[in-house]
């Protein structure tokens, strides 16, 4: 047996050991299906490098890891879907077709790099009913798994997802759907309650009955409000002692509508960073 040799089995264990740690120091990230269309949120300090991101008309990106890694897997992303859509029909281009390219470049690099990216990334499609709204998972190994209704990922995903069950439910409204979304993401191993600041928070959603593109984000005014409305939703102290009340509602400085994209623009831009061998772990 040559010196220094290691088996196959034992280089890959070693590689997704690796990557899984990567993973678990990025911060959890939460997708999941409400009345209107999908919810994207994810706890986010940096407001220049996004964890998520639109793709195409109503195909979404999120990703928890090394961001240079998956803002690089983001902008292939991109590209593979104008391709499609400007060879074919922008019917073609799917969020299975788009996890599919993910799987394929991700199992590649994590058979035959010695380093494998530590990158988690969702797919998120909405669809015209509820039904046909699709989700989906793939990990830093090239698995794709289909995850119906909600999807906890990165992080300490296990916990998050265990909170995202207790409170999730087919149906609910976006306002609900936020509520339970950030009670999970404010969830902790004992059962205390970590609560997550707005500004820390990157928000965005797939509109159902929006024409053409889907995507937008929520911030300033409309993030307020929502945190405000869920807050008896997770403020289990408030709920235990009659005396204390409901907290105030907090009036945002500014009632508009949710932000997004304007029209004919775009939120797919290259971003910023993503050539180092570094970068940030989100």
């Amino acid at each position: 047996m040559p010196f220094g040799y290691v088996s196959p089995a034992q280089a890959m264990r070693d590689k997704a050991e690796y990557a899984r740690q990567g993973i678990g120091r990025g911060r959890s990230c939460v997708t999941l299906q409400y009345e209107g269309g999908i919810l994207l949120m994810a706890p986010n300090p940096s407001s220049a490098l996004h964890k998520i991101s639109e793709i195409y008309d109503r195909i979404a990106f999120a990703a928890v890891g090394r961001y240079n890694e998956y803002e690089n897997l983001r902008k292939a992303g991109i590209t593979y879907a104008d391709i499609t859509g400007y060879q074919f029909d922008r019917s073609d281009v799917t969020a299975r077709g788009i996890a599919n390219y993910y799987a394929q470049n991700l199992g590649t690099i994590f058979t035959e790099n010695l380093k494998p990216f530590e990158v988690e990334i969702v797919v998120a499609e909405v669809g015209a009913q509820p039904e046909s709204d699709q989700i989906y998972r793939i990990t830093f190994d090239g698995s794709v798994t289909d995850e119906p209704g909600f999807v906890a990922f990165g992080g300490q995903a296990d916990q998050v997802s265990a909170a995202l069950k207790e409170h999730y439910s087919p149906g609910m409204s976006l306002s609900e759907a936020f509520a339970a979304a950030l009670a999970a993401l404010s969830a902790t191993g004992n059962g205390e309650r970590n609560d997550v600041a707005a500004t820390q928070l990157e928000v965005a959603i797939l509109e159902r009955d929006r024409e053409h593109r889907a995507f937008r984000r929520i911030r300033a005014a409309r993030l307020a409000e929502l945190i405000s409305e869920s807050r008896p939703a997770t403020a289990d102290d408030a709920a235990a002692d009659p005396a204390a009340g409901s907290p105030a509602p907090v009036t945002p400085p500014d009632s508009g509508p949710a932000t997004g994209p304007a029209a004919g623009g775009t939120d797919r831009g290259s971003g910023v960073g993503g050539a180092g061998d570094g970068g940030p772990l989100l």
